[in-house]
């Protein structure tokens, strides 16, 4: 009966928002898993995780095959995302596996505590998977556990020894990308295509769904990215998806985040203004914006449309809105 307490109200399936808000409030998790912290406003979806935005930034940068980090405010999500986060059950639970053994020589991180304490801890938590018991180790992919209230999470863990691990990386905000529609975009079946997005900063890389047989495409979809401090430009290409070979790339286009992160961190709290435009990034030969793309103060959010001319193809066009979102939200 406990059990279906999370799911349902009078008979009536939850939605996921509230079980996941429901779930937040449990007393284990009103804390970091990682650092205890108070009020973490992240997950880890795989893992099924609280964490504060300190330790996120960590959880990033170890990649998603490591740990997938939503908000548990800002970000849309799945139905098996949520069922992952209850059944693991909350910080406690995954915090009796994955800290069951803390070996001298570590100490886990407060709130306060510097970047690196922080970054080597929760890498050899996760990562690594230092703190395991022997038995609970993870070899080749698999798990001795076999608990089935710990398998969900264990098992998206694969073994570490094969993958790269790229060094720890401070970010200073985030990134909301909205991609709105496509144009007249370039024919790579018979007589259409069926076109998707990818975006690209740094070592993140997020996806749109695959919109079939569609020259026109209209997604309005979201995705977030982490944005480190060494940002440089967002990398945007459009492909066919192919079933039975590989997919066909469809253009591309750079974009200059310097005009949005500038002028959103000068202005600090866009909550203080009224609706203004606060910045520029001016159409030019050397870049693929169609006109100005302006940076607004729009009801206390700091935002940038643009329309963009796909590169290196024959024709197409995307159009985005870009928001910022500062680390203390």
């Amino acid at each position: 009966m406990s059990g279906n307490n999370t799911r349902m109200d009078l008979g009536r399936p939850m939605s996921g928002r509230r079980r996941l808000k429901d779930l937040l409030l449990q007393k284990d998790n009103r804390v970091c898993a990682d650092c205890n912290a108070p009020d973490p406003k992240w997950a880890s979806a795989n893992i099924g995780v609280f964490i504060c935005l300190k330790c996120c930034g960590v959880h990033r940068s170890l990649g998603t095959h490591i740990s997938k980090v939503l908000s548990v405010t800002l970000d849309d999500w799945s139905d098996d995302e949520v069922d992952a986060m209850v059944e693991v059950g909350g910080n406690a639970s995954a915090n009796s596996i994955y800290e069951a053994y803390i070996p001298e020589g570590f100490t886990k991180p407060g709130p306060d505590a510097g970047h690196e304490h922080r970054a080597k801890f929760i890498r050899s938590k996760y990562e690594l998977q230092e703190f395991l018991k022997p038995s609970l180790r993870i070899v080749s992919g698999k798990s001795s556990i076999d608990s089935s209230s710990s398998k969900s999470f264990m098992d998206s863990f694969k073994s570490s020894s094969s993958q790269r691990t790229e060094g720890m990386v401070e970010f200073i905000g985030l990134l909301k990308i909205k991609v709105i529609k496509g144009t007249d975009l370039a024919i790579r079946d018979i007589k259409s295509s069926d076109p998707y997005v990818v975006l690209n900063l740094g070592q993140q890389t997020v996806q749109t769904s695959v919109i079939r047989s569609n020259l026109n495409p209209v997604w309005n979809e979201e995705r977030m990215l982490s944005v480190p401090e060494h940002y440089g430009q967002l990398k945007l290409k459009v492909f066919d998806h192919d079933t039975f070979s590989a997919d066909d790339i469809m253009g591309e286009a750079d974009i200059d985040l310097q005009s949005l992160i500038t002028s959103a961190m000068a202005f600090g709290d866009a909550g203080m203004f009224g609706n203004m435009q606060i910045g520029k990034w001016l159409k030019s030969d050397d870049n693929a914006l169609i006109e100005d793309s302006l940076v607004e103060i729009t009801d206390g959010k700091v935002k940038q449309m643009m329309s963009l001319k796909l590169q290196n193809v024959e024709s197409g066009e995307i159009e985005l809105e870009l928001e910022w979102i500062p680390l203390d939200q």
